[in-house]
């Protein structure tokens, strides 16, 4: 029996190691007062890499637990424990086999696969904290870090835009058109193949700051949705647009989110890029 003060668990995988490295420490919180040590072993790709784990796993008297997609080193693993008379734990074999028969398919057999899912995962939730964070101008030494940077005046939708393109893991930062405030220097300096204008028709503009205007409990009359006001807005941010012809510029006139946030995806990914 092997000593429990004393005991060392190897992690073999030709990946990460990081799902064995779950697995064990949730089986290890049903037990207390171990003096337990985890070696992990990742990228394990070869037979001499296995045989040297299970030469220092024997002398140590350890277990080793494994997470092996190739079907070859998985099965030389399992001999290899087998030479070397040492406790071993295949966690993905028993499953991948019972999956291949009720799939009727074989596995792909590449290492790494759950990892570049779990990556693309955490990209993703970086886009999205950093274009929350960049919402409305707010941090504007940071354009140079957005994939995408939107520009337009306020009720163009570059705050639903901004989110729903981070949701497919573009780091979005969007700037406010004031008239008569200049936009941010360093909006000129960054990359001018990142930025995006956005424009609509005075009359839905008008409507839909006079309904965003009523949701607040505001006069819906103030100079906020002043048609007028709204005209002259829109006359300034199309002179800043012509005064920055690299910009492509989007009408979001009655257009769902999804087309406009297409139609900018499409640019940034063409080939002038």
């Amino acid at each position: 029996m092997l000593d429990k003060t004393g005991l060392t668990l190897f992690i073999v995988s030709d990946g990460t190691g990081e799902t064995a490295d779950l697995i064990i420490k949730a089986a290890l919180v049903q037990y207390s007062g171990l003096n337990l040590r985890i070696v992990r072993y990742k990228n394990v790709r070869t037979e001499p890499q296995v045989t040297a784990i299970f030469e220092e796993a024997q002398d140590k008297r350890g277990i080793v637990v494994y997470t092996i997609v190739t079907k070859q080193l998985r099965d030389f693993v399992e001999k290899t424990a087998q030479t070397f008379i040492v406790p071993a734990v295949d966690l993905l074999g028993p499953l991948l086999n019972l999956l291949s028969q009720f799939l009727t398919q074989n596995q792909k057999g590449e290492p790494g696969l759950f990892h570049q899912v779990n990556e693309s995962y955490f990209k993703r939730i970086e886009a999205i904290e950093f274009t929350v964070k960049h919402d409305d101008g707010r941090f504007p030494d940071n354009l140079e870090m957005a994939d995408i940077i939107l520009v337009g005046l306020s009720r163009t939708s570059k705050t639903p835009l901004s989110i729903y393109l981070s949701y497919k893991g573009w780091k979005v930062a969007n700037v406010p058109v004031v008239r008569g405030i200049p936009l941010p220097e360093r909006l000129f300096h960054t990359d001018q193949r990142k930025i995006v204008g956005l424009i609509i028709d005075p009359d839905a503009l008008v409507r839909i700051r006079r309904e965003r205007l009523l949701k607040m409990g505001e006069d819906p009359n103030s100079s906020y949705a002043d048609p007028e006001q709204v005209e002259l807005e829109i006359d300034y941010c199309k002179q800043i647009f012509r005064q920055n012809r690299r910009w492509p510029v989007f009408d979001v006139t009655n257009k769902a989110l999804e087309e406009t946030a297409a139609e900018i995806e499409r640019f940034v990914t063409g080939p002038s890029r």
